[in-house]
């Protein structure tokens, strides 16, 4: 029982971290977005990271992936019904996180 893979711990690990989380934030907020375009509204996050972060939502279902046929390639990316389903989840997170962020900062420059 305690090696088989634990449906929540597993599902919960994978979108918490803050690639993930910012990643999903990014399409729930704008929508159908490019690589280049969510790379510009992912403060910090490195190519790679992004790649492998996308890889992973898309293999969970969280996000589709669009490939069209043209010179140059063009890829977007979207949340799929499952993303925008965890996308109002978070959203109550993230409104807490914007409401709550200067005193927590505060908080953490009184140190």
């Amino acid at each position: 029982m305690a090696n088989e893979i634990c449906p929540v711990r597993d599902v919960i690990a994978r979108i918490s971290d803050k690639w993930s989380i910012l990643s999903i934030y990014a399409l729930g907020a704008y929508g159908k977005l490019r690589f280049s375009e969510l790379i510009h509204k992912i403060d910090g996050i490195s190519h790679r990271m992004l790649t492998v972060t996308l890889r992973n939502l898309e293999g969970d279902g969280y996000i589709k992936r669009t490939v069209y046929a043209e010179v140059p390639p063009r890829v977007d990316y979207e949340l799929t019904e499952l993303g925008r389903s965890l996308m109002q989840e978070l959203s109550g997170i993230i409104g807490w996180a914007e409401k709550n962020g200067k005193e927590i900062l505060a908080f953490r420059n009184k140190k």
